[in-house]
Parts: C-alpha cells; structure tokens; sequence
C-alpha cells in the first residue's frame, strides 16, 4: 500500500494541473455578487463528480460540501469566494473574461480553484486522516452585506460548524512561491459613513444672510479627523477618510446642502462602536454650533479579521517545513476588509496570502483590470492548504 508522502507527491505533481484548468475556466466565466448562479453549479458538479456531498443554502448562491474521514476527529473549514468585480478586462489573456465589464481582478478564481485541488487531493487522501473538511463557496463577499454572515447563521453550516476555520488570498506584492502570516489583528472592519449638512443657501456675494452647508461641511470633515489623532486608543489602527463631497451651487451660488461620503475602519469591536456614537456626535454638534444641522447614516461594513495566534503559529511551521522558512513572510496588519472576518470572529481561524507575483515582473495590483496571477502559485497554494489540513486533522 502506498505511504502518505507517496500519495501527496503523485497529487502535488498533478492536482495543479487540474487546478489551473479550473481557474481558466472560472476566470472566463465571470460573475457579479449575488449572481453567481452558473459558478455556483460549475463548483457543485464538479464535487459530486468526485463523490463528495453537496449542500445548498436556501436562497443563496453559496454551497458547502464536506468530505469524511476514517473517523472521529477534528472538523477543519476551507473558505473561497464565488464572485467577481465590475471591470473590463485588459488582460490580453487567451482565457481573459467573456463577459463585458466582469472580471475576476482579486484573485476569487484562484481561491476557488486551490480550494477544489484540495478537496481533490484530501478526498483521495481519505484513509490517512481522521473527522470532516468542510468547503465552504461563498457569494457575494465583495458586495455589501457580504455572504459569510449568512452562511455562519444558517442551520446547515451550524449542523457541520467547524473547530477552525482557514482563509486564503493572493498578494500580488508577494512573489510566487512564498506564503504571508500575521498574527492577531489583521484586516480592519469597514463601514460606509454618509453625512449631509445642511443650512440656508443663497447667493454667494452675502454670506452674512446664509447658513452655509460648505463651511459646516469642511469645519465637520477636518474636526472629525482628530476622531483619529486624538479619540482613538493609541494601539488600535483607525483611518476615517473621506472620498466624496457634494455640493451643487456655483461660483455664486450656496447650496441648501453638502454632501459628505466616507469610510471608517479600525480593528476593535468596542471601539468600533463608540466610535460611531463619537462621529454622529460630532458631526451634530459642529452643525448645530453654525445654526445648521447635519443627518448621519452609518452602515456597518464588515468586522475585522483576527487571526487565532496559535492556529496562525501551526500554519507558520506547516508553511515552514514545506516551503522553508525563508519562504514564509511575516505580514502588517492592513486596513482592508474580508468578509471572512465573521468568520474570524467566531470561530478560531487563519487568513493567511499565498504569493502570485511573478519574479521580475512589475507587480500587478488587485482590483486593477491588468490583474492576473501567476499560475505557478498552484505549487504554493495546493500543499499549503493541504498541509495544514493534514496537521489539524492528524493531531491529538
């Protein structure tokens, strides 16, 4: 009978293969957010063709599957994301996306595809390991309100909810075979921050009898930013910023009103929320002080990801045995989001960045439409899931 590493050598050598045919076939058959109904199928027949169960969510886009082992053991999830971005491809790749203006520029397809050559190298791996992989397909994580909230409520994941739970997602600024961890905190939470200030516009040649909304709008926008330097705790990372501003007057024209749009981001719970008290406060306070008034609408965005410091230290020395230490990148905490964050937050998981920029080449950033990943990665990705699998799954 064939050993453990005999096996993992003869899927390693061709489970990538498999993995890059499948993200071509995704990267080319893009979908948006909520709409991934023929991704969705593609993952599940592909699945059951392995023998491996399959279980819908009601009213959802987003699959789970599990694969048993021997026995009693562990439960280990596996999360990827289904959809793609609004953007029209520029590639020039002969598999570039066939739909106008959709195009998998975050690396969801490659996500995807690492997780379903895991599930193939695990499924035949069965006799080596013990307790249950579960693979978890999301919709809709680049879209508000995401679809990992609704996934962990459901019924059907609680009724398989996993002991931990792992993430993966490309860094272009990494390079081809080398993994990123950090530790703890890691991606902030996210929310939308809409303001409108308001006052009595008119013409601009007599301020003295106006309320002007510019005025209550910038004193709101530049006192606000001291949320940061002065309100937040000294170790937790915030940013409030803000990236539109809307006033329709002109060079002698005050508006009745100015609107304002931004996000606020940080990495506790706690301050999160007091946070969000202090800008509604704020906001109202300067407006009024001016003979104003200003509405806040606050809509909560993701949570923040943390990564469980023990679980991330097993995946450190899993990735280190592998790929040798000199490959595993340690990582700073970064202001982005990830739905897999309510993941994080309720059950011990890692998030960590599998490295898809080619050697030598100008790094190409997520979201851009000149995105594309270096298929190499598959030789990072595969065993790197696969590995720390097999170490959750083995262990007393």
């Amino acid at each position: 009978m064939a050993s453990l590493n005999d096996k993992l050598k003869e899927l390693y050598k061709t489970t990538p293969v498999v993995a890059g045919d499948i993200y071509r076939h995704i990267h080319q058959n893009p979908e948006l957010s909520f709409r991934e109904s023929g991704t969705s199928s593609y993952v599940a027949s592909f699945l059951e063709s392995l023998g491996i169960g399959i279980i819908k969510l009601d009213k959802s886009y987003s699959l789970l599957a599990t694969i048993d082992g021997t026995g009693e053991g562990k439960t280990i999830g596996l999360r990827a994301e289904l959809d793609a971005l609004p953007i029209d491809e520029k590639t020039g790749e002969s598999y570039a996306s066939r739909t106008a203006g959709v195009m998998h520029a975050c690396g969801h397809d490659f996500h995807l595809a690492s997780v379903l050559g895991t599930a193939i190298i695990l499924n035949n791996l069965r006799e080596f390991w013990s307790g249950k992989v579960v693979l978890v397909f999301e919709s809709g994580e680049e879209e508000l309100p995401g679809g990992a909230r609704a996934i962990l409520e459901s019924d059907e994941f609680q009724e398989v909810k996993p002991d931990y739970m792992v993430g993966m997602h490309v860094l272009p600024e990494l390079t081809t075979g080398k993994v990123g961890f950090c530790p703890g905190r890691y991606m902030a939470s996210g929310d939308e921050v809409y303001l409108t200030a308001r006052g009595r516009g008119g013409h601009a040649a007599l301020p003295h009898t106006l309320v002007d909304p510019i005025v209550i709008a910038s004193t709101i926008i530049l006192s606000l930013q001291t949320l940061v330097s002065r309100k937040a705790p000294s170790n937790i990372p915030s940013v409030l910023s803000f990236g539109r501003v809307t006033a329709n007057g002109s060079t002698n024209v005050i508006p009745d009103e100015v609107s304002i749009s931004g996000t606020f981001r940080t990495m506790n719970e706690e301050w999160r929320a007091k946070a969000h008290d202090l800008i509604v406060q704020m906001a109202s306070d300067i407006a009024r002080s001016t003979g104003g008034e200003c509405s806040v609408e606050i809509r909560k965005g993701y949570p923040s990801v943390y990564n469980d410091p023990i679980l991330t230290q097993t995946a450190v020395e899993v990735a280190s045995s592998i790929f040798g230490s000199e490959n595993v990148a340690p990582l700073e905490p970064r202001m982005t989001t990830d739905d897999f964050a309510y993941f994080s937050q309720a059950i011990p998981s890692v998030f960590f960045r599998i490295g898809v920029g080619t050697p030598g080449a100008p790094t190409l950033q997520l979201h851009r439409p000149d995105f594309r990943i270096d298929e190499q990665a598959f030789q990072t990705s595969l065993p790197m899931l696969t590995g720390l699998c097999l170490k959750l799954l083995t262990s007393s």
